[in-house]
């Protein structure tokens, strides 16, 4: 079952959203934008070291442009690494420039290398859409993990998320004789509740990555999202729990495997009460994007309805379907942890 209905608009970043970016140091100045890096003169196709084309291609400016493109990278670099710091990159130079062709937003990721000790980092220009940046923004609050962005004008600036990615890790690591498959199991049902609260839709195994942490004699496992344009957006209810998405399904089974029913509902249980403590711990900064969320259009009305009238059959709560707004959706869900981790 496809469970997304078609390709997602990009949605302005309206005057609101734009001064609760800057009240939380989220805006900055760039010397370029992502117009900018679309004039490009030449492009070929990037290979993975398996030789598998892997529908980036890397592209290459006029000599003419190349410095002033390569000084508005680092410069951009610094914003989301050093706060702007431009004597951090002094050392640093772009190594190459690549655009993702079948992404929704067409992102440009960005190579920066240490030419002292072969060091490298990425980072992202992207166009600055409204769903994305709610859902940056609320993976920083109510996740585990910190994120840094910055938008400047109708560009998004963002830093890479590190980690296997989630499909090359069903593949290849899996089967692996020490994998912890309880950890793993574990740490997808949290983030199957983190998804489904929050309204993060879209997480198949190409939109998320997994960390892998030695821990004493143990290996703990994070499943980070990548993408997060699918911010409460869709009508239907399934694509904001990654359990429905059949590229996860090598996880789910698994889980079923190795878990039982009353597992699993601790492990829900436990991530329900990490979310209230990170809304306490953020209430004012939350509060102030969720204000601003519930007033902004970023999906059609008719996903709006749809997703209102699924969620209030699913949590017998009939206020969801009188949602006027897809904020408004999620303030409802978030609203819901009290009653959730309360039912246990």
């Amino acid at each position: 079952m496809n469970l997304i209905s078609r390709k997602k608009r990009i949605y302005p970043v309206q005057a609101p959203l734009r001064e609760y970016l800057a009240a939380y140091d989220r805006t900055v100045e760039l010397q370029l934008g992502y117009d900018d890096l679309m004039d490009y003169y030449v492009a070929a196709p990037y290979y993975d070291s398996s030789g598998r084309d892997t529908l980036w291609i890397t592209v290459q400016y006029h000599t003419s442009e190349q410095d002033r493109i390569h000084a508005g990278l680092l410069h951009a670099y610094s914003c989301i690494r050093a706060d702007g710091d431009l004597s951090f990159v002094r050392h640093l130079v772009v190594d190459r420039v690549d655009l993702c062709t079948y992404g929704n937003t067409q992102p440009f990721r960005i190579r920066i290398l240490n030419p002292l000790n072969e060091n490298f980092d990425y980072f992202y220009i992207k166009q600055a859409d409204a769903s994305r940046i709610y859902g940056l923004e609320l993976e920083h609050l109510l996740s585990p993990n910190r994120l840094s962005f910055q938008v400047s004008g109708d560009t998004l600036a963002e830093e890479h998320i590190v980690g296997i990615p989630g499909d090359k890790f069903i593949e290849s690591r899996l089967q692996d004789d020490h994998l912890d498959e309880v950890r793993l199991a574990k740490e997808f049902v949290k983030f199957n509740e983190r998804c489904f609260l929050r309204l993060l839709g879209d997480m198949h195994s190409n939109n998320f990555v997994i960390e892998v942490m030695p821990d004493f004699e143990e290996t703990i496992y994070r499943i980070r999202a990548i993408d997060f344009d699918q911010q409460c957006y869709e009508g239907n209810y399934k694509v904001y729990l990654p359990q429905f998405f059949k590229q996860n399904n090598p996880i789910i089974q698994l889980g079923l495997r190795c878990m039982q029913p009353e597992t699993t509902r601790q492990y829900q249980h436990e991530e329900r009460s990490l979310m209230q403590k990170r809304m306490q711990a953020s209430w004012e900064q939350l509060t102030g994007l969720l204000d601003v969320m519930q007033v902004d259009t970023i999906a059609p009305a008719e996903n709006v309805a749809s997703l209102g009238q699924q969620l209030a059959e699913y949590h017998h709560q009939p206020d969801f379907a009188r949602a006027e707004s897809m904020g408004a959706i999620v303030r409802l869900s978030l609203s819901m942890l009290d009653t959730l981790t309360a039912s246990g």
